[in-house]
């Protein structure tokens, strides 16, 4: 939804899921911070690089790091910074924890055809139904394995909750010689079906990290 505007990054190293199309090095060394030095080194970027759209919790899974950003977010807020948090949707107790200190929140759907992990349709639900408290959008990884029946899972919960609640379409990028791209017709038909079923607002954007090749470095 913010694709191009300029953000600060910080990636969580470690995550409770292991999505097929999953884009984190593991064999990186993360570098240790409090949330004092965190918030230090962010303010020193923002005065030496220029203003940021805002300050993005990615990962792995930033939710794992719950009692650490209680301090760190609160650390944030009070010099002003926009948190901007990207997560799984797969841990409604930790994001209810923190609710009140993030602005925007990137929301994931791990479609099981997808992802190659169980289905987390009722932590979804749950998830979202805590997130559109704020700002909250929702991204659908699409792979050459996804199905429609997916597809369907998808919309039919964010109806429930919100159909103005936006939806991004992602097509994974490949990353080896032998992984395939995900087929055109199929893509358009998950965005057609997405689009007729009462969702207002339905994109598709692809994963521009990986087609320039930006290394995030990574916080423990």
């Amino acid at each position: 939804m913010f694709l191009g505007a300029r953000q600060i990054f910080i990636r969580f190293k470690n995550c409770n899921l292991a999505c097929s199309f999953c884009d984190e090095p593991r064999d990186s060394r993360p570098k240790e911070y409090s949330p004092e030095e965190l918030t230090a080194d962010i303010k020193l970027l923002e005065a030496t690089k220029g203003p940021h759209h805002s300050v993005s919790l990615t990962g792995g899974e930033p939710l794992l790091y719950s009692p650490f950003l209680k301090i760190f977010l609160r650390l944030l807020k009070s010099e002003r910074f926009k948190v901007y948090l990207e997560t799984n949707g797969t841990l409604p107790g930790e994001l209810q924890s923190v609710i009140n200190l993030v602005d925007i929140i990137a929301m994931d759907f791990k479609l099981p055809s997808s992802s190659g992990q169980k289905p987390f349709w009722n932590e979804h639900l749950k998830f979202l139904k805590v997130a559109r408290q704020k700002k909250v959008f929702v991204k659908a990884v699409i792979t050459p394995d996804t199905v429609i029946g997916d597809i369907e899972r998808c919309v039919n919960l964010i109806k429930e909750v919100n159909k103005n609640i936006s939806l991004i379409l992602q097509p994974a990028t490949p990353v080896k010689p032998i992984d395939k791209k995900v087929d055109r017709n199929k893509l358009l038909e998950f965005l057609e079906f997405s689009t007729a079923n009462e969702l207002n607002n339905v994109r598709v954007i692809p994963q521009i990290h990986k087609r320039i090749g930006i290394l995030i470095h990574h916080t423990r």
